[in-house]
């Protein structure tokens, strides 16, 4: 069974039953993006609507646009920093995948207060999800589900919201993604009843009888080098001193440049990372201050090491880990996926985009590039993370 993936304005295909369908549109006008994607989508059995959309577009004005044509329809999303559609790595478009109700099961609900986010909130929400996809009957809980979250990128609320939320998620896989503006760093939006909300959150479970399984990886692998956080401010995720020197100094002398010529691409080529349980977990830095200490899109502290890393092949790390699952479950009807962008960056630096579009239009992933990812209650950076989703039903 194929998905129709190519639904899209300049290329179609049909297919007598999918339990995905998806859509995409590079219209500016939100009129006409959500009108395509409503033609496109709508049908008798659509359990529901996720879309990851550009900044670029006027986004009260979108809001109201897919209000309007797919306004009786469960419906969330987020602002990207890039697109993964139909046809690979895309931008300036929104990119919408609908859920069969004979396949799928799926509701959520919008956090909109994230620094005041209970255990409480996170129990009555995960309660409610819960009850939802019992009732649908789709197929049993357990084993069955998997939660999705989309945060504010810019909010620094990614830690503890996600610890908060694990807590009662009672075992139920998880992965997720920070919205984007497209690299612009002004302002990023999730989308739920009916509108664009900043310093808010989007929790959504899915129920389903295909099989599936959450991922996460990178191409990331240590160096020798490490650095002290020698003076920090967790809560701004600001890092004033790297081994007793003004960080952005210290960080420019080892990866051998100027200060002035730190940007996103060369942050995405010299990443830093911490170690825990053998494991490493990239911290990406955000950007430079005028006081030389730097940005970071994770949490950092005073007293952590953090060891430089260095980058091998992107795409032969993703496809390993995709097929590895394909010999368990089989073929992937999709595979939704939350790619930071610095992933990006660092495959257009290497002259990779064709590569990499026809890479990921082939492994039948969709999502978005995201300024985080999310995966088993941990904020990541520099990874991909998803849901493989087979075409087969669960334990068969």
């Amino acid at each position: 069974m194929q998905m129709p993936l190519a639904v899209s304005e300049v290329d179609a295909e049909t297919s007598p039953y999918s339990p995905l369908r998806v859509a995409q549109s590079s219209a500016h006008d939100p009129e006409l993006a959500a009108q395509y994607l409503a033609s496109q989508l709508l049908n008798p059995y659509l359990e529901g609507v996720l879309f990851f959309c550009s900044a670029e577009y006027d986004l009260p004005a979108l809001a109201a646009a897919l209000e309007a044509h797919l306004g009786g329809v469960k419906l969330c999303g987020c602002t990207t920093a890039g697109e993964l559609g139909v046809d690979g790595y895309s931008r300036g478009s929104i990119v919408a995948v609908g859920f069969d109700s004979r396949a799928f099961a799926l509701d959520y609900r919008l956090i909109h207060e994230l620094d005041r986010f209970t255990l409480l909130d996170a129990q009555r929400i995960t309660d409610q999800l819960m009850d939802h996809c019992v009732r649908s009957g789709v197929a049993p809980l357990k084993g069955h589900t998997f939660a999705m979250t989309l945060l504010d990128g810019l909010s620094a609320c990614e830690e503890q919201v996600l610890l908060t939320l694990t807590s009662v998620l009672a075992g139920i896989p998880h992965f997720g993604g920070s919205a984007g503006d497209d690299n612009r760093l002004t302002g990023t939006h999730v989308y739920g009843e009916g509108a664009f909300h900043d310093q808010a959150a989007v929790v959504l479970m899915v129920n389903t009888e295909l099989d599936f399984e959450v991922l996460s990886t990178h191409h990331l692998r240590p160096r020798a080098e490490k650095l002290v956080v020698t003076a920090a401010d967790r809560e701004r995720r600001r890092v004033f001193e790297l081994n007793a020197e003004p960080a952005a100094l210290e960080y420019a002398r080892l990866v051998g440049c100027p200060v002035e010529a730190l940007t996103p691409e060369v942050f995405a080529r010299h990443p830093l990372a911490v170690k825990l349980h053998d494991k490493t977990y990239v911290r990406a830095i955000q950007g430079v201050n005028p006081d030389l200490s730097l940005n970071f899109y994770c949490a950092v502290e005073t007293g952590i090491v953090m060891t430089a890393m260095q980058g091998t092949d992107l795409l032969a790390d993703l496809g390993r880990e995709i097929d590895t699952i394909a010999e368990r479950l089989g073929p992937a009807e999709c595979i939704l996926g939350c790619d930071c962008f610095l992933r990006r960056l660092e495959l257009e630096q290497d002259g990779l985009q064709a590569a990499a579009k026809a890479f990921y239009r082939r492994q039948r992933i969709l999502g978005f590039n995201t300024y985080g990812e999310h995966c088993s209650g941990l904020h990541l950076n520099q990874t991909f993370s998803g849901v493989f989703i087979g075409q087969s039903r669960r334990g068969h």
